[in-house]
């Protein structure tokens, strides 16, 4: 069963300013970033329960926006999630329908370059498989402008992309590719629940997120919020 968890998807796309000397509660990996096996950093958060007990954990993959592209990882705790758990905050969250508490494992791929390509994000994805206990009925993705961008190409993508996504929250996403503008219905076919939400003061942004949910909800009502 796929969740919406709203405790996470309300976290997760905060930003604020940092200086850029810490990762503190995040480790350093590096995670492979192309389906051909090309590696690039990544901080990680387990679970303070990872190391004593046996199961999976749900997985929330944050994509950083086109300014924290590149090979410093301090640079993707200037905002976001990376930001928030650099401070302490934890992302356990209480699940509306069971009510129970799950704690994720949270990653944080640096891209190259731009944003990560959806082949690219299951090729991470499946590179922290071979490693970590992951639920993969519970794998979400969120991010910001580039990394909006990231985790919508991905969900739009393909079939066998979409089904192994759950949960998807883009924040002022960039402009989807032309193809991917066109299959929305992957999202209703695979039962992924969006959020999708830009500023007040970026019409340009705020119009396309509308725009996204219409298509996501024209194919599963009630599937997509702003």
């Amino acid at each position: 069963m796929k969740y919406m968890l709203s405790a996470f998807l309300i976290i997760s796309l905060l930003g604020n300013d940092l200086s850029a000397y810490a990762q503190k509660n995040m480790q350093q990996i590096e995670v492979k970033v192309t389906p051909n096996g090309k590696k690039n950093g990544a901080l990680i958060q387990l679970p303070d329960d990872y190391n004593v007990t046996n199961k999976k954990y749900p997985i929330i993959i944050f994509l950083h926006g086109k300014s924290k592209a590149g090979t410093d990882l301090s640079k993707l705790a200037l905002e976001g999630i990376p930001f928030w758990l650099d401070k302490g905050v934890k992302l356990d969250a209480v699940n509306p329908v069971d009510k129970k508490m799950y704690k994720f494992i949270t990653v944080m791929p640096q891209a190259p370059s731009f944003g990560l390509k959806p082949k690219e994000v299951m090729a991470v994805l499946d590179d922290l498989l071979k490693t970590y206990r992951i639920d993969t009925t519970r794998v979400y993705l969120t991010g910001y402008s580039a990394g909006g961008w990231a985790a919508l190409m991905a969900v739009t993508e393909s079939p066998a992309i979409s089904k192994r996504i759950a949960a998807v929250v883009a924040m002022s996403p960039t402009t989807l590719d032309d193809k991917n503008k066109k299959q929305f219905k992957l999202i209703a076919d695979a039962g992924v629940h969006c959020w999708y939400f830009a500023g007040r003061l970026e019409p340009h942004f705020m119009e396309t997120v509308h725009a996204y949910a219409d298509s996501t909800n024209k194919y599963g009502p009630g599937l997509a919020k702003t």
